[in-house]
């Protein structure tokens, strides 16, 4: 079936990704150097995932280069040129508040890099597909201007809004509004891999994600707070809930069902398409419920506290409508639900603790 070269290969969805394809019978090629120690500190590390990957799966190849190095990368495709089948890219920067202090490697990370990955695929596999992690963040706070009203546990959008029954669709924004370093250099991604797609006639699609998580997120304070909760729970460590009243609300997919919807998308791709995906209607939670879902599953109490100042250009209530994808894809659904997904986070958390 040929090569997948897949990017953040050790990462959440990265490594996935390289295990569902590997079953599809595809070789891969991982490419991730593990900078989300650089990010987040050595305790957010991947190289437990590169190492599980290297002794579990058959054939598995990693390559340690930093994608805004276009010299590095070539080589790579070169080698491989039309065997090339499918790249996943998922290797990224991942936060708002980290983005802040170091804008150009943000940029150079989830701009540049992209750019790299996109210029060559269409150099040396441009009949490839080529599958992007985007974000809801290139929406950036928009969603905050929604009617929302306020409840018990969570905020929650008006019932007689258009999107109270199925979330936020593709139709949204992404203009005038406050997006934060990360969600620009995000979006800026976004639309070169949608350029791509159309300009150049590429199999591109841009997935924008909510929440995404599992048992293998090397959860960190600043990205992943689903992980990161579940660790503090197990570790006794205090959390720091930052605003809302706690009440946000996120959707949460869980990296299995993200990665299938990779799957169908490559089996059928399509060109220069973007797909709002997350957990939609069938998984989420606001951050008081799922401080309330991990202490039931882990059997401790959280050590929380809060802090009235939120993070800027957070969302303080988001639902995907994954209607777009499900109408193209007929044969995906998620497998996933909220409960489920904290279940599998805190295993994962208690055997790393």
């Amino acid at each position: 079936m040929g090569i997948a070269i897949v990017t953040g290969a050790a990462g959440l969805i990265g490594a996935e990704c390289v295990r569902r394809f590997a079953a599809e019978g595809l070789e891969i090629v991982g490419i991730d150097n593990d900078m989300r120690a650089y990010f987040f500190g050595r305790e957010a590390s991947t190289a437990w995932s590169r190492a599980q990957l290297e002794a579990r799966v058959p054939g598995y190849r990693h390559e340690s280069i930093d994608i805004r190095n276009v010299d590095a990368l070539k080589p790579v495709f070169e080698r491989h040129g039309e065997d090339i089948a499918v790249i996943v890219h998922t290797a990224a920067q991942p936060s708002h508040d980290w983005a802040a202090k170091e804008p150009m490697t943000d940029f150079g990370v989830n701009a540049v890099g992209t750019l790299n990955m996109l210029e060559m695929t269409r150099q040396h596999c441009p009949n490839a597909v080529f599958i992007f992690t985007s974000t809801n963040k290139v929406y950036g706070d928009t969603p905050n201007r929604l009617p929302l009203v306020e409840g018990d546990t969570r905020w929650e959008i008006s019932s007689e809004h258009p999107y109270h029954a199925r979330g936020i669709d593709e139709a949204m924004s992404v203009d005038g509004t406050l997006h934060s370093l990360f969600g620009a250099s995000k979006l800026a991604a976004d639309v070169l891999v949608q350029e791509y797609g159309r300009y150049f006639d590429m199999k591109t699609a841009c997935f924008r994600g909510g929440c995404l998580t599992g048992p293998g997120h090397s959860g960190a304070e600043l990205h992943g707070f689903l992980a990161y909760l579940a660790r503090c729970a197990v570790t006794g460590r205090p959390y720091t809930v930052y605003g809302y009243k706690g009440k946000q609300v996120r959707d949460n997919i869980h990296a299995a069902d993200l990665v299938e919807a990779f799957l169908h998308f490559f089996r059928a791709p399509r060109r220069g398409e973007v797909y709002n995906i997350g957990g939609g209607r069938h998984a989420n939670c606001s951050m008081l419920e799922a401080i309330d879902l991990v202490e039931g599953v882990s059997g401790r109490k959280l050590a929380w506290t809060y802090t009235e100042t939120n993070r800027t250009g957070d969302h303080i209530w988001w639902i995907s409508d994954i209607a777009k994808f499900q109408t193209h894809y007929p044969g995906w659904r998620l497998e996933f639900g909220i409960r489920e997904i904290i279940e599998q986070v805190v295993v994962g958390q208690k055997e790393r603790a």
